[in-house]
């Protein structure tokens, strides 16, 4: 019977459209999950997306419509992508589904019958964006994340809390009882070093907002992110249900491995084994945290404009492409930098210049020298046989271990040292002399046999990394499914090649500084591409003729009230609100529909142009009007919360 390997990605927040540096996790697990199965393993890979809390239920509002319909509509995006990107997941698992509500609320009965969850009060820090509190030793200046740097919000309200330091000494001993349980090392060290500090009860309801799994035996409370959330990674698998199969095999498997991102890596060394201590469910995953991609003056930012996404690369670029410069660029350990220089040069060094046109220069020479076909010859051997054979055995080698150590980016540098040798091996042996010389046609057979059988190798070996790219090979050299095996990794397991007539670049050299200033002006928004790739020039606003402070000063701009909104009755791009502008009311018709429910306009204090002649817009008439930011896809009307309606906006 074939093991099992169950691997997880964190399940993605849908707050935005996820960029490359969200992707780097989705494609390193597709990865381990290829590799585990060239293997010979049997295997399960999960993903999916965390859909509730307070942050979800605010954008959502921003854009004017119900938590439900955005997180429906973010799933259906990412599933697009990942079909895309030929993502080979399993299951993508959602926290608003039943399957995963109802383990949820079955756990946190569970943990409060027993005593390890309680009834109290929370007073403190907390921030949004993480959906995390903080105590006061831990946060940042002027009390700031100490996890993303964002400004906390001070919260008091009742709140049920989970004994964390009920299980601390058991999870500190099973950390030090198992080494291998968190990496890379300097992670685990992070995380013995918190528990060390002390481990304060977790808060783990809230009653300030609704969107969430509401707690049974008191529903005015909504289960606290993280205890929901965490339970993906069984919930997903039947547990708790008459249905639980996939759990007793996989998670009671052979391996189970959660990556994710260093930045979340407290809740999933910590709070998710002390979870599983507590629900008596066994602790089998290891637990790997990455590092980011940072852009060259720091992490990706959509608000600061440095930010690349997938589709736009897929579109221009292509999936292999992609997939190699995410998964050969991040060191193990470590974070790395995406610059639209270092992708170029991946592209065109690499897998143009050093892989495809070893593969093109082998199958041109056999088509050339021996009408196409060509056979294993021992009479021909040469004195650089054998360092090839043995960097070969070498590679395989090595390769493995990085790959179980989850050193992949050292992996695949083990792979182009093959492809560096390879290529050597044909600077060494000269074909192109050989064939001249009548009496090396058998030496001349042997080499470009051993191009062969070393570019086969090389093939099996990018299986889980180039999936395009690795049929294309086994295409032109006319390799067959029973030597693209992890077991045909011996040399000579394939006698006789036939190669293709023509052989085809893998991936065709790209114009350095034409696509180098390309992706600068996609990373600073003033460039995209269209669906077939081609490159397409943002329009910037046009600047207004300058006006004097004067001109200026004539707008009277005051804060108002929304207090009523309606839709217009002729017209569905407009929205009719009722103002309070501090002396009085004003009717407003402003063309926000599309971004904005009537609804979530009430309450809202904006900024109103109060001396505006009136106008009608479609029979309607409008005192005024709202301001608001926009761009190509999106608007936000322009709010300031701490100030009463009537103040003046200067």
């Amino acid at each position: 019977m074939a093991k099992t390997y169950y691997v997880t990605t964190p399940i993605y927040y849908p707050s935005g459209k996820l960029h490359i540096g969200n992707t780097y996790t989705t494609v390193l697990c597709d990865m381990l999950k290829r590799y585990k199965a060239l293997r010979g393993y049997d295997t399960y890979y999960l993903t999916g997306m965390d859909e509730h809390g307070k942050k979800i239920e605010t954008v959502a509002r921003e854009r004017g419509i119900e938590p439900e319909a955005h997180v429906d509509e973010m799933a259906t995006q990412t599933k697009a992508l990942w079909d895309q990107m030929r993502i080979s997941y399993d299951d993508f698992i959602r926290t608003t589904e039943k399957r995963h509500k109802s383990v949820v609320q079955k756990n946190f009965e569970t943990l409060l019958a027993q005593g390890d969850i309680y009834l109290g009060t929370y007073k403190g820090h907390y921030c949004m964006p993480c959906e995390s509190f903080y105590t006061e030793n831990q946060l940042g200046e002027n009390n700031t994340c100490p996890d993303c740097g964002r400004e906390t919000t001070r919260l008091e309200e009742e709140s049920y809390f989970f004994k964390l330091s009920k299980y601390q000494k058991r999870l500190l001993a099973y950390i030090e009882e198992n080494p291998d349980f968190i990496t890379p090392e300097t992670r685990k060290n992070e995380v013995i070093a918190f528990i060390k500090q002390g481990l304060n009860d977790l808060s783990v309801s809230r009653t300030t907002f609704d969107w969430g799994i509401k707690v049974v035996s008191n529903p005015k409370h909504v289960v606290y992110v993280w205890i929901d959330a965490l339970s993906n990674y069984i919930s997903a698998l039947g547990y708790g249900t008459e249905d639980d199969g996939l759990f007793k095999k996989y998670w009671h498997g052979d391996e189970v491995v959660h990556v994710i991102g260093k930045d979340i890596l407290r809740f999933h060394a910590i709070y998710w084994p002390i979870i599983l201590m507590a629900l008596d469910i066994p602790i089998t995953f290891k637990l790997h945290a990455h590092g980011f991609y940072m852009m060259k003056d720091g992490k990706m930012s959509k608000s600061k404009g440095g930010v690349i996404y997938p589709d736009t690369v897929l579109k221009r670029y292509g999936l292999d492409e992609l997939r190699y410069f995410l998964l050969r660029e991040l060191p193990y350990g470590g974070d790395g930098v995406y610059s639209p220089e270092a992708f170029v040069e991946r592209i065109n060094f690499d897998l143009a210049n050093d892989f495809g046109n070893l593969l093109n220069r082998t199958v041109s020479m056999i088509n050339q020298y021996f009408g196409g076909t060509i056979s294993q010859n021992n009479d021909g051997a040469t004195d650089f046989d054998n360092e090839l054979l043995a960097t070969i055995t070498d590679v395989i080698r090595q390769y493995k271990t990085h790959m179980n150590g989850l050193r992949v980016s050292s992996a695949i540098q083990e792979v182009w040292r093959l492809i560096g040798r390879t290529n050597k091996y044909i600077d060494e042996t000269t074909p192109w002399l050989l064939a001249k010389d009548a009496n090396a046609r058998a030496k001349l057979e042997n080499v470009l046999y051993h191009l062969a059988e070393s570019l086969r190798h090389i093939g099996v070996l990018l299986i889980p990394i180039l999936i395009e790219a690795a049929p294309k090979l086994f295409e032109q050299l006319n390799i067959d499914e029973t030597v693209q095996t992890w077991e045909s990794l011996t040399f000579g397991s394939k006698t006789t090649y036939t190669v293709t007539d023509k052989p085809v670049p893998l991936f065709p050299r790209l114009q350095v500084e034409k696509e180098v200033q390309l992706l600068k002006e996609i990373i600073r928004g003033k460039a995209s591409v269209d669906a077939s790739g081609k490159k397409q020039t943002k329009k910037t606003a046009e600047t207004l003729p300058e006006v004097s402070i004067e001109d200026f000063f004539k707008l009277d701009l005051r804060v108002g009230k929304i207090t009523a909104c309606k839709k217009h009755p002729d017209a569905d791009k407009l929205l009719v609100s009722t103002v309070d502008i501090g002396e009085g009311e004003r009717q407003i018709v402003s063309g926000v529909a599309a971004h904005y429910t009537p609804e979530s306009l009430v309450g809202k204090k904006v900024v109103v142009v109060v001396n505006l002649k009136p106008a009608s817009l479609r029979g309607v008439k409008s005192e005024g009007m709202l301001l608001a930011g926009s761009n190509q896809d999106q608007l936000e009307i322009i709010t300031l919360d701490n100030l009463k309606p009537g103040d003046k906006v200067k």
